[in-house]
């Protein structure tokens, strides 16, 4: 029996937009074999750049069958481009049996070749757009159509032979797209074999393609023959993927979503964009793979369809390897089962946890204090033994005695020897064979595990104290309705907010809740939108600031417009803005830009997270009275979250906030605690911060209802509505 070569670190590597993926492989890889029945992925060594930069040093990645896993880490660490290679098939080791399904922030994509099997209809509905959204499946349909009308329905020969010489020619493309696809992966000497069965893939697709062109009508009892087997295989492929329920399945996933059975039936083309990634993600749902990638599945959805889809991704989904890259806290400890961190110390590097992020970041706390404690007790045990030591050799040297000079220098050995961890990983007592290799003492040191450093958001100065008192604003049976819709938006709205208050708008995406946001910056300008019944009051002296939740859209296009504009310019244009550029550089670096992406990056070329910056720089320049945060996570990740919650607790002037963030809405308006160094207890993210809490309201049928117990009763008012749906 031949031995095994050695593993080759380099790898193939496969380079397109500057994303270059490398990975240990040898012969003896899953990817190597013909078949394999793995649905694991076990990558070694595996490396990913992008444009000269690593974002993943040397990592091993694993995704074993049937396990939810969260990745998670800071934004511009690489997460999503490991998502894109998975997809694409670019990670070597792959095995090729693996159906990947990816859905990311801008649309699904898949480790599909071909092209979509039909055109799209602009009058498809939305029900049919996403029951015909499996190519896979719409392939075999029309596969088995196909040869149903050419066979059962007794055609003519030369149509039979047509129809038979097409769909071979068909494969043939099919099989020769995948053999060109292995041929680009592969290196040595599988890469030569790789490149032989191309060799042979583009023959025969020569060979199928001249056949067709010829159509011997003689060949009509061959071709009848092969026309029943390649119906047969394929009806048995609709079978085993279950195509008949499809439909039924898509319905499901479309009202879990939020769609109404009248929203489902209206063409596909009708829907706003918000409405459209929804439908991706019903996409991406209803075909069967056997790892799905979701991207930010939460952007865009109200937390009714957020919570349904916990319960798909647990109940439907529990078979199938799923990997999601989230913002959502709750969201993220619903679904995990494993956390797949992408860390900054060590840098690039990917560390595995069983468990969830917040379950991740209370053990971690415990082994801070754990480490720590037997850290400082060692420390404080080996200074008495080295005392102990250091007396007895001056009292030997004092009386000449060698022979206790040579035991203090034994203990002396023995201390140095013996410092470091008292007890294995597991917890048991210390044996020398716990440690493999060679070492300079006989036990591991104490290494106190380290947080990422947190994100620092520091806000600008604290409002002024108003002259006169009274409310920032106040509702006052406030109705409006939309031109020609016909259908009260709001209804007889009452509310009224003091300085310093923290209210919470909670309820479904187009229930209103930025419509009231609308209203009252109208009041404030004194422009569009007004009431259509009943009056908003406004402070005449306070200062009203709002960050839309199409605020990182419209940066991005005025960005498209004047390419020249940077966050620095734009910042010092603003009517608001009274400082000079040392004092915007100031700004902009306390919420986290610095350097040559203040001056020198367009605002077209930044990520979302840092348009999310400059636009909260833009709200803060003027220290309102009044904030109004409308969507303000969207593009954020759960660090920098954290770090503007923990601004925004400072912050003293008043806060209106529109989120479908739950960890966001408790510790803003409810002023949840929550733990950030290794001296808090799991426990104490429980408690509340100092500050009187706000209050949350619910917008629902226009009406405007206050919550006594905050977002806990919003949570079990949706939990009730959801257990009501399907999964």
């Amino acid at each position: 029996m031949p031995k095994p070569s050695k593993s080759s670190k380099a790898g193939p590597s496969l380079e397109d937009g500057g994303l270059v993926v490398t990975s240990q492989q040898s012969r003896f890889h899953v990817d190597a074999v013909d078949a394999p029945t793995s649905k694991d992925i076990d990558v070694k060594d595996l490396t990913l750049s992008i444009g000269g930069r690593e974002l993943l040093d040397h990592i091993h990645l694993r995704v074993v069958e049937g396990v939810h896993y969260v990745l998670a880490g800071r934004n511009g660490t690489g997460k999503s481009s490991l998502l894109r290679a998975l997809a694409e098939r670019r990670v070597p080791g792959i095995p090729s049996n693996l159906r990947l399904l990816l859905l990311g922030q801008t649309r699904v994509s898949s480790d599909a070749l071909t092209d979509p099997v039909e055109p799209e209809d602009p009058s498809r509905s939305v029900l049919d757009h996403v029951t015909r959204s499996d190519q896979r499946r719409q392939r075999a349909l029309k596969i088995a159509n196909s040869l149903s009308a050419a066979i059962e329905e007794k055609a003519d020969a030369k149509k039979i032979v047509n129809t038979v010489l097409s769909l071979q020619v068909d494969q043939a493309k099919q099989e020769l797209a995948e053999a060109q696809l292995i041929a680009a992966r592969r290196s040595g000497a599988r890469g030569s074999k790789a490149r032989q069965v191309l060799i042979e893939k583009e023959n025969a697709l020569n060979k199928a393609q001249k056949r067709l062109a010829q159509s011997d009508i003689d060949e009509e009892q061959e071709a009848v023959r092969i026309g029943i087997e390649m119906l047969e295989t394929t009806r048995m492929a609709l079978e085993s993927m279950d195509a008949g329920s499809t439909e039924s399945r898509a319905r499901t996933v479309l009202l879990g979503l939020g769609f109404s059975e009248t929203q489902i039936e209206k063409p596909f083309t009708s829907l706003s964009g918000g409405w459209r990634t929804r439908c991706d993600l019903a996409c991406a749902l209803i075909q069967q793979t056997d790892v799905l990638m979701l991207d930010e599945p939460t952007n865009f959805l109200d937390l009714p369809a957020i919570v349904w889809l916990q319960r798909y991704v647990e109940c439907s989904l529990s078979k199938t390897s799923v990997i999601v890259v989230t913002h959502d806290r709750d969201f993220a400890d619903a679904v995990a089962q494993e956390l797949l961190l992408v860390r900054l110390m060590p840098a690039r590097t990917l560390e595995v946890f069983k468990g969830n992020l917040t379950e991740y970041e209370n053990e971690k706390r415990r082994q801070i204090r754990r480490m720590t404690k037997m850290a400082e007790a060692q420390e404080k045990k080996t200074k008495h033994m080295e005392d102990t030591v250091t007396k007895n050799i001056k009292a030997a040297k004092r009386t000449g005695d060698d022979k206790k000079l040579k035991q203090a220098a034994s203990r002396r050995k023995k201390i140095d020897e013996r410092s470091g961890m008292e007890v294995s990983s597991s917890g048991g007592r210390f044996k020398l064979s716990d440690r493999e290799g060679f070492f300079n003492s006989t036990r591991a040191d104490i290494e106190i595990p380290e947080f990422d450093p947190p994100v620092n958001i520091m806000l600008t100065d604290q409002p002024t104290t108003l002259r006169y008192p009274g409310p920032l604003f106040s509702f006052e049976k406030v109705s409006f309705t939309y031109p020609k819709s016909g259908v009260w938006t709001l209804k007889e709205i009452d509310l009224v907010m003091h300085p310093g208050e923290r209210i919470g708008l909670a309820g479904l995406n187009g229930s209103g809740k930025s419509t009231m946001v609308k209203l009252l910056m109208g009041a404030v300008t004194g422009g569009n939108p007004r009431p259509t019944k009943g009056s908003i009051t406004v402070h005449s002296k306070a200062r009203f600031a709002c960050y839309s939740q199409h605020a990182v859209e419209e940066l991005e296009e005025l960005g498209r417009q004047q390419p020249e504009k940077t966050a620095l310019s734009y910042l010092m244009q603003q009517e608001e803005w009274t400082g000079d550029e040392q004092a915007a550089r100031g700004m902009l670096a306390k919420l986290g830009l610095r350097g040559n992406i203040v001056a020198e990056v367009p605002l077209a070329s930044l990520s979302g997270g840092q348009r999310v910056r400059v636009a909260l720089a833009q709200v803060f320049c003027s220290s309102p009275h009044l904030i109004v945060l409308d969507e303000v996570t969207t593009h954020l990740d759960s660090d920098t979250i954290d770090g503007l919650i923990e601004a925004l607790k400072s912050w003293e002037g008043g806060l209106l906030l529109i989120t479908h963030d739950r960890h966001f809405m408790r510790c803003i308006v409810d002023r949840e605690k929550i733990a950030r160094d290794a001296e808090e207890d799991e426990s104490d993210s429980d408690e509340l911060e100092t500050g009187t809490p706000g209050t949350v309201y619910h917008v629902r049928k226009a009406g405007l209802r206050k919550l006594e117990r905050g977002l806990q009763q919003y949570e079990e008012l949706v939990s009730r509505t959801v257990a009501k749906l399907r999964v």
